[in-house]
Order: C-alpha cells, then structure tokens, then sequence
C-alpha cells in the first residue's frame, strides 16, 4: 500500500486507536484520518501530538468516505461501545454491528483493504475453547456472556460467512484482542485494565483488591487472563496492514494465562512501594458474567508469519509503570501538560 494513500481509523483517540495513529504516523504514513467523537475528556491529548489530514465524527464518516472513494487504501475499524457491562442493546446494535457491517460492505464495493476489533469476549466462558478459525459451525456454538461481546460476534459470523460464500478481492482481518493494557487507557473509566487499577489503588490506599473466587477449585486470587501489552496489538495491526492477501479472524493475546494475584504481585513490585493484597466479594451483577479463564491460541497468527515475540507481562507491566504511569508522561504521546 502506497503510504500517501488515506487510511482510516474509527475510534482514533481512544486507547488502541491512538496507539495505532503514532505507529502510523512513525511508519511514514502521511495521510491518516481520525474518527471518533472527542466529548468533552481528555482524549484529544492522546492525539496532541500527531498531524493528521482530517478529524471527521463517526456521523460523518459516510459522506468522507463516498468523498474520497479513489484515494481510501485502508479502515482500521476500531471505534466501538466497548464495555462490556453495557445495557443499551439498541445502541451497540447501531454502533457496533450496522456500523462495522457497512464499512465492511464498502471496503468488499471498493477494494479497501478491511481490519477491525474483535474480542476474546466472544468466546463466553471459555467452555468452547480460544480457537480463532474461521469455520461457521464452531462460531455457531460460542455464547458470548453480555452484548458487548455477544456484538462482536455477530460481526465476525457475518463477515466470514460472507468471505466464505464469494471469493474475496480484499483484505477482511477481524483481530480477538484479549486483555490488552498500556498507556492511553485512563479515559476508560470503570474498563481500564487492572493493571492501571491497582496501580491507581496503590498510589491512593496501599492496597490492592481482587474478587474472590466463586468456583471450586479456583483459589482467591487464581482466576486467570491473558493480558497483552498494547504494543503488540499494534505491531499485529500494522503487520496486518503490510500483508494485504492475509484474511481471517485472529487472536491476539500473548498465548499464557496469568493470575490476578500474578499481575498484583507485579504492579506492587514495580510500583516501589509497600502494600497489601485484599480479597473482597464481586458484585452480584458480575458473578453470571465473569470468566474464570482466558488464554489465546496465536498459532494461527503465527502460521500465517507474524513471528514477533509478545512481551512478556513482566515487561509489560515494567514498562507501562516506569515509562508512563511513573512519569509526567501519563498520556502515551502527551506534549508536557500535567
């Protein structure tokens, strides 16, 4: 792909979005657009620093890309209601399936090259297993656990039954991130990873708290995730980008669960200070929903080339917390504000 060309990120200043932007930017693409709602946050700050050709809003997006239909290379579709305790089915049916769906129907009219945000969410309990194929009758048995990712999966059934049925003239990528962490999260409110909330705890209180376990065998402290470093979704995005004849649905995690306690541990190490670890009882409303365990298969990922090493959480942890969280550099790319 020419790097004059226009390339399109939905959700461009939130956490993954703005990250990919800077990686854009690095790699000499000089023609990104930005879209995304900004509100009345902080979030312009995680794209203070880029130069970008356009910032559009999601209503208007239609309108650009009908605009500029000859000079569109790429969508990076990553603007979505992302958390996962959301209610308001209506609005993540408009913002989350008929939005993707459309931009997926112009990139298959257009020849434009196609990648968007999945979610281990789909798997549900994980009782199915982590297996990113493609075939319809294995997706047809996940049971994703709230709307959010019950969302997602309806646009991954749909787009890969409809790869299936033709024979594709573009690039269609549906990527699962599980547990992903890394600077430019803050704005998530209640959906920041745990990493950045315990650190936040520690720096507030002292202390760390994690949800008892409510299942046999599972001690305190022992449920489990994969957590994957920001960094590396992105590399998997642009790689993605630079191999426009790979399609497919994808996970992206580092292929290790790790325990809570694990990542508490971890924080509290690299926080450099003295604190405690509390048990304390999970919400009524989360028990029916909480996985115990997540842990993505990436063979597929690598038997299709990407053969970059995941970080390590060790590493992860270490480098959000003393190249950002413990610095004024809060904000990824954040000119000197706060």
């Amino acid at each position: 792909m020419k790097k004059d060309s226009l390339v399109i990120v939905t959700g461009a200043t939130g956490f993954i979005g703005s990250n990919v932007l800077n990686a854009l930017e690095s790699c000499g693409y000089c023609h990104i657009v930005c879209c995304d709602n900004f509100g009345c946050g902080h979030k312009w700050k995680n794209v203070a620093k880029r130069s970008l050709v356009h910032y559009i809003q999601p209503e208007q997006i239609h309108d650009f890309l009908n605009d500029h239909v000859a000079q569109i290379a790429a969508i990076i579709h990553l603007g979505a209601i992302s958390s996962t305790t959301e209610r308001n089915v209506d609005a993540i049916v408009v913002n989350n399936i008929q939005l993707t769906i459309q931009l997926y129907n112009y990139c298959r009219d257009h020849h434009v090259q196609f990648i968007y945000a999945s979610s281990a969410a789909t798997y549900g309990d994980g009782s199915n297993g982590f297996r990113d194929c493609d075939d319809m009758d294995y997706l047809g048995k996940l049971a994703p656990l709230n709307p959010y990712g019950w969302s997602k999966h309806t646009v991954d059934k749909y787009l890969m039954s409809h790869q299936a049925a033709r024979k594709a003239q573009n690039q269609v990528v549906g990527l699962k991130f599980f547990n992903v962490y890394g600077p430019n999260e803050y704005h998530k409110q209640d959906q920041v990873s745990v990493i950045f909330k315990f650190y936040n705890e520690i720096q507030d209180t002292g202390n760390v708290n994690l949800f008892k376990s409510y299942r046999d065998g599972c001690p305190d402290g022992q449920q489990k995730r994969d957590f994957v470093f920001v960094q590396d979704c992105v590399d998997v995005i642009m790689w993605m980008l630079d191999h426009p004849d790979v399609s497919g649905i994808f996970n992206v995690g580092t292929g290790h669960a790790r325990s809570f306690k694990d990542v508490a541990d971890l924080v509290i190490k690299y926080s450099g200070k003295d604190s405690t670890v509390t048990f304390i009882d999970m919400p009524e409303q989360l028990k029916e929903y909480y996985q115990y365990f997540t842990q993505a298969d990436i063979q597929k990922l690598r038997n299709v080339g990407y053969q970059k090493p995941m970080t390590t959480l060790e590493d992860g942890i270490r480098i959000y917390i003393n190249e950002y969280l413990k610095t004024r550099n809060k904000f990824r790319y954040e000119p000197d504000y706060i």
